[in-house]
């Protein structure tokens, strides 16, 4: 029997996550990348933990830092997945490539949003609580895109920001759910193709190899090639993410539980909600790797 490992994505930071979490050479070279001495000091500043420069490589460090401590204590998962942002820790937890070469690409990936941001200004809201054909129907009338697809009553649509006020004013008066997101970026919507090319170029120059591990991604499914991976990591930063999907694909390898590394528990409650049966915890519910390791082991897994 075994377990799934996913990644959480950008926008539940906080300067309390992964409490257990040791100032070890992983941590340290986050705080390197980014030219800061405390990464927790760092996110007592809002805008700057929401910038995308800072985000993306600072969950995608620390992800990988957290994976680091706890790959000692487990089993090799038996599926990995990452959601948005997150893919790039998956990629590299499932052996695609190194944490260093993953702290560059988020760095690349960050930068190559930005500058396509520049020109096309947006965001991202969250919608729930609406039935699909309604989430349909305020698609087409505020002209957003459905940015991520979390499962038929909860999307994050994206688009220029008039059109997000304008989404929330009409989901919300008929009963909807909206959550802004803290981004200035369209993410996962054709506004973004621009950078997704640009990232495509970043990733043909770098070295990666076959995932070693059942890998699920955001935009194609599972990934067994060099080629497949490339052209996923480029093409999710403009097409809808998928995670409905990444979940029925993990699910479907039989795993007994499944274990969110990252910020928040947004990917574990999700998960709960979908398969009641099949229990999701995250890192930051615990205060050691070993008590969560231990929670894993509780499922009969070693």
């Amino acid at each position: 029997m075994s377990y799934a490992l996913v990644f959480s994505g950008q926008g539940m930071q906080h300067p309390g996550m992964l409490p257990w979490l040791a100032d070890g050479a992983p941590v340290r070279a986050v705080n390197e990348r980014l030219g800061v001495r405390d990464w927790r000091a760092a996110l007592q500043d809002a805008d700057w933990a929401a910038r995308n420069a800072h985000a993306q490589v600072l969950l995608t460090g620390l992800a990988l830092a957290a994976w680091d401590a706890l790959a000692p204590l487990l089993p090799p998962p038996a599926a990995v997945a990452g959601y948005s942002v997150g893919e790039l820790a998956a990629f590299s937890a499932a052996g695609v490539f190194d944490a260093g070469t993953a702290l560059s690409l988020a760095q690349a990936r960050a930068e190559a949003m930005d500058r396509c941001a520049a020109g096309h200004p947006g965001g991202l809201i969250g919608v729930s609580r609406m039935a699909p054909a309604a989430i349909d129907a305020l698609v087409r009338d505020t002209g957003l895109a459905v940015a991520i697809r979390n499962g038929p009553d909860s999307v994050v649509l994206g688009g220029a920001l008039a059109a997000l006020d304008r989404a929330e004013a009409l989901a919300t008066a008929q009963g909807g759910h909206c959550t802004r997101l803290r981004v200035g970026v369209a993410s996962h919507t054709p506004t973004l193709q621009p950078a997704a090319d640009a990232f495509r170029q970043v990733l043909e120059g770098t070295a990666f190899a076959r995932p070693r591990t059942a890998l699920f991604s955001n935009a194609a499914d599972r990934i067994a090639s060099v080629p497949q991976a490339r052209d996923a990591l480029a093409a999710q930063i403009a097409r809808t993410v998928r995670w409905d999907e990444c979940m029925d694909n993990l699910h479907a390898r039989g795993v007994r539980c499944v274990v969110e590394v990252g910020p928040g528990q947004a990917l574990a409650k999700m998960w709960n909600a979908r398969y009641p049966g099949v229990p999701a915890r995250a890192c930051d519910e615990f205060r050691s790797a070993q008590a969560l390791a231990a929670w894993v082991d509780s499922h009969g897994l070693s």
